[in-house]
């Protein structure tokens, strides 16, 4: 049950981290509107983390080797590791100007990333900051992209 929840855990969190974070920056740089940013938000923290739930239910039952308690434990750690996380993003565009609330959101998820890799590779042990540092990587490509997507389309 450690391995699955360890799975539904880590799955959810950087999920949330990743796919919030993307959301936000292109939703601010396509209208600058702090409403549409909390809707993404809300919608994201319910429809992906319902949606990242069944993937990772169908990925540990595709498996064949998880009972079917591991396979409900992974499920509701990926649920609720995401919706919560997810959610987490809301309190910075609530309480601050649009833009600032987005950099102290990157400055957030960016570091829960940090922190989630810096205990995976010391369990697994490996060097802290190659793990670190390629999956921040992949955030911060993801990040760009949404960016650039969402100044693109605010030309239209």
């Amino acid at each position: 049950m450690k391995d699955s929840l360890r799975t539904g855990i880590s799955f959810g969190l950087t999920s949330a981290v990743i796919t919030t974070l993307g959301l936000m920056v292109g939703l601010h740089s396509g209208t600058g509107s702090k409403l549409v940013v909390l809707e993404g938000i809300f919608t994201i923290a319910i429809a992906d983390a319902f949606s990242d739930a069944l993937g990772i239910h169908i990925s540990e039952e595709s498996e064949n080797v998880h009972t079917t308690w591991q396979i409900w434990v992974a499920t509701i750690a990926t649920f609720m590791a995401k919706l919560i996380f997810a959610l987490t993003f809301v309190v910075p565009v609530l309480l601050l100007p649009l833009f600032t609330a987005i950099i102290v959101s990157l400055v957030w998820g960016l570091s829960i990333l940090t922190v989630l890799n810096y205990f995976m590779a010391k369990a697994q042990g490996e060097r802290p900051w190659k793990v670190i540092g390629e999956h921040v990587l992949i955030a911060i490509v993801v990040i760009a992209i949404t960016h650039w997507i969402g100044d693109w389309l605010a030309t239209y």
